[in-house]
């Protein structure tokens, strides 16, 4: 798909959502919950997608955790008398 056609098929949702929301008042109570519980599934959707990438990337990047080499540690066979 052309950056072309993405674009029009956003600019087409985005269309599509307005006119669904400048109708919102006028709806019918089913219609305004069913809308509402859409809206709050994806914005949870992208808020889980934010906290996983940025804490993905915390660690990756920003050097948050440790070098897992270092944390090894060698363990010595203990002696039996």
């Amino acid at each position: 798909m052309s950056s072309e056609g993405f674009l029009k098929e956003i600019q087409t949702i985005g269309e599509k959502l307005l006119l669904k929301l400048q109708k919102l008042p006028k709806a019918e109570p089913v219609e305004i919950v069913s809308f509402c519980v859409i809206l709050l599934f994806i914005v949870t959707v992208l808020l889980l997608m934010t906290i996983a990438c940025s804490y993905c990337c915390f660690r990756c990047c920003c050097n948050g955790g440790l070098n897992q080499r270092s944390r090894k540690i060698q363990v010595q066979p203990t002696a039996h008398v």
